[in-house]
């Protein structure tokens, strides 16, 4: 693509003359105006965004940035799509940056989404007491976290209900008759691991079933790590006889480990999982799951953000939206 330099010497003007057309000014006749813009399409000029948002003393950059730990994870492309949709009938374009757990990383795309002046930030942070973000927040970004929240700072979050679902999902298997109910869960720092982990102890513990830490297991939250995990477990001396997943990559973890073992599901072993996706019910036999309303989390943190784009100094909101429970018969 050619520079401004460039369309100013094809259409033989100024620079200045150049800017004045592209900024629509009123004192360029129409013949140079016609040169003008006849030299941006043939160098395919695409001008600065942030220089002419200078130019013009805009407050707005209509971009929003949104921080997601895992793009591999579905439940993140969903909250995504919710996110987009709100953006987009509002106007403001999406620069997603996907971090990977990676705090180094997290740290370089806050950097790069702050030097392209975001209206506003949607994120999942690192951890509750992820200084970078806390910062931004501080300095006065508007800022809305999901999935999990920030300590120590004012700030929108919209979350699930994680302890209940939890709980719906391992009393329902209590309930079901299983005795030795595993459970294979995410990063243990991260909150939403924490309140899982709470719900599936509750639900042990209301159905007059002990606990045994060796039944659970703590991972990165991905598919590879899963596979492990659920062999640990079937290979004990006394296994389980039903598996509680803590997200839909953990699940397919599991269920790659109970099929490479020839296990049949239930008879073998029970599944349930936390997240319901698109494919849950494809599977033989289709899975029981926690649904947690993605899409929706998307669409929420949207409005909220650009609420507190409009009115920063509005009372901060803690948004917490229910899970349900899909039984099928997976167990």
């Amino acid at each position: 693509m050619g520079s401004l330099n460039d369309v100013a010497k094809k259409a033989g003007v100024s620079i200045a003359t150049v800017s004045r057309v592209i900024n629509n000014g009123s004192n360029v006749n129409e013949v140079t105006r016609a040169r003008v813009l006849n030299a941006i399409k043939e160098l395919r000029y695409q001008p600065s965004r942030v220089a002419k948002r200078l130019r013009s003393k805009s407050v707005s950059s209509n971009l929003i940035g949104v921080l997601i730990p895992d793009i591999q994870n579905p439940f993140y492309v969903d909250v995504l799509r919710g996110i987009e949709d709100v953006t987009y009938e509002n106007n403001y374009a999406l620069i997603m940056c996907n971090f990977q757990q990676d705090e180094k990383k997290e740290k370089l795309y806050l950097d790069i989404l702050q030097s392209e002046s975001i209206d506003g930030l949607i994120a999942a942070p690192a951890h509750e007491k992820d200084a970078k973000v806390i910062s931004l927040v501080k300095e006065g970004l508007p800022i809305v976290c999901f999935d999990r929240g920030l300590q120590g700072v004012d700030v929108d979050v919209v979350l699930v209900n994680n302890r209940e679902g939890a709980f719906k999902a391992v009393d329902y298997l209590a309930k079901a008759g299983y005795k030795r109910i595993a459970a294979i869960s995410g990063l243990e720092h991260l909150p939403s691991s924490q309140l899982r982990d709470k719900g599936y102890r509750e639900a042990l513990e209301e159905n007059g079933l002990s606990f045994d830490p060796k039944l659970i297991k703590h991972g990165d939250s991905k598919h590879e790590s899963a596979v492990r995990l659920c062999d640990e477990l079937l290979s004990s001396e006394n296994p389980p006889d039903a598996i509680f997943t803590g997200n839909n990559l953990i699940t397919l973890g599991a269920l790659e480990t109970i099929h490479k073992r020839k296990l049949k599901i239930p008879e073998d072993i029970a599944i349930v999982g936390f997240d319901d996706m698109y494919w849950s019910i494809s599977l033989n036999p289709p899975l029981t799951a926690v649904y947690q309303p993605a899409y929706e989390i998307g669409r929420r943190c949207a409005e909220l953000l650009i609420q507190r784009i409009k009115d920063p100094q509005r009372p901060s909101i803690q948004m917490i939206l229910n899970t349900q429970l899909m039984i099928r018969s997976s167990c």
